[in-house]
């Protein structure tokens, strides 16, 4: 196979999953990458694995350059399985490997994975191994995004091993930020922490503050290109991300039945225009939760409409409130807004999950019964472009 050498004598030895269309549940577009990394030195080491489904082609990698049997460490930065999959496939192959990972979380997710008969070795941050002329340092990130996680640190070569920080959901047969699109690259890194780690925040910081006095020239994570020319950018946007720093945009996010609420929809943008802010609408019977998500993380404003259905909100609002609630974004502002024909509960009832998610409602609930008039809509119009 075509060997991707990251540095000489380090090696990209993960895969591309192609087709993959769910991640943890929700829509990615593009696929994946599972990225493992092996270091060949006076002992040689493998960072990460791949998906268990993905095993042999890892280990058709590996061949390419050394024997798998020779391998004499399997680091394991993160329990999750998209990472530790293959770990029974290669370490029955390199019989001799130690599995390090991080005390005492990863040992015992490991363990309750796959048993607890490989050499395990646990380790603690700040600790190190020799591989000869490199060494390897860790860098404990618990609940970024689960309580095993670690970063492996190499001075020598200055590369951080990142595991899920700052990756992206981004195929390519190429492996350097350069190599593609650059803006591409940081929108699906947006994607990627909108959708796994909006919620680790906190955590997300003491990372970057663990990081802050490290020297390093390449930043290799377990997902999507590895980058080298544009640390700074990625470094920036999680110091963006993490501290919650939002611009002036609004997303106007709406299910609809008869269009009713889809008028409302559309002069709510109209409002936030003549306020100069901008907007965005999403139609949930169109848009994926991911894509929302993905804007959610840097918006000020949300504003969430649903008609009224069997005395309740659509199914498709519930979907979006309840995916948001357990993402858990902080700081914005909104309200709620729908049309009804008869029992009108559906605005009271997004207005109080707004307040339970933390927003800070900014505009009484907008509720109008059966098709609104031109009136209403113009005054909808006014009061949103007067929010201050």
């Amino acid at each position: 196979m075509h060997k991707k050498e990251v540095k000489p004598g380090i090696y990209s030895v993960g895969v591309v999953d192609w087709n993959l269309r769910s991640f943890h549940g929700y829509p990615i577009h593009k696929g994946t990458t599972y990225n493992a990394y092996l270091i060949v030195d006076d002992k040689i080491a493998l960072i990460d694995t791949v998906k268990a489904n993905f095993a042999e082609e890892l280990l058709d990698r590996i061949s390419a350059i050394i024997d798998p049997s020779k391998i004499d460490y399997v680091i394991s930065n993160h329990v999750e399985m998209d990472h530790s999959g293959s770990i029974p496939a290669i370490m029955n192959v390199a019989k001799n490997a130690e599995l390090i990972t991080s005390a005492p979380n990863g040992l015992r997710g490991l363990i309750a994975h796959y048993g607890a008969d490989f050499p395990y070795r646990e380790v603690k941050a700040g600790d190190s191994i020799s591989l000869g002329k490199r060494t390897l340092t860790f860098i404990g990130t618990p609940m970024l995004h689960w309580p095993d996680n670690m970063l492996t640190y190499c001075p020598e070569e200055k590369i951080l091993f990142s595991n899920d920080a700052f990756g992206q959901h981004h195929t390519s047969n190429f492996i350097f930020d350069d190599e593609i699109d650059l803006p591409t690259a940081l929108y699906d890194a947006q994607g990627y922490y909108a959708n796994i780690l909006f919620p680790f925040g906190s955590q997300a910081k003491k990372a970057l503050s663990a990081v802050g006095g490290l020297d390093f020239e390449i930043i290799a994570p377990s997902h999507g290109i590895l980058w080298r020319s544009h640390i700074k950018d990625i470094i920036a946007k999680y110091q963006q991300w993490a501290g919650g720093e939002m611009d002036d945009t609004a997303l106007v996010i709406y299910d609809t039945m008869w269009k009713s609420t889809e008028k409302i929809a559309r002069r709510i943008v109209e409002g936030f225009a003549k306020r100069g802010t901008r907007a965005i609408m999403y139609d949930l019977s169109v848009s994926e939760l991911s894509d929302i998500m993905t804007e959610v993380l840097t918006a000020r404003y949300l504003a969430i409409g649903s008609p009224t259905l069997d005395n309740t909100i659509t199914p498709r609002v519930g979907a979006l409130l309840t995916y948001m609630k357990g993402l858990s974004p902080k700081g914005k502002k909104g309200f709620a807004f729908g049309s009804y024909g008869w029992g009108g509960q559906s605005v009271d009832i997004l207005n109080k999950e707004l307040t339970d998610i933390g927003v800070e409602v900014i505009l009484d609930p907008v509720k109008i019964k059966y098709i609104p008039t031109k009136e209403q809509l113009e005054e909808i119009e006014n009061k949103v472009a007067a929010i201050e």
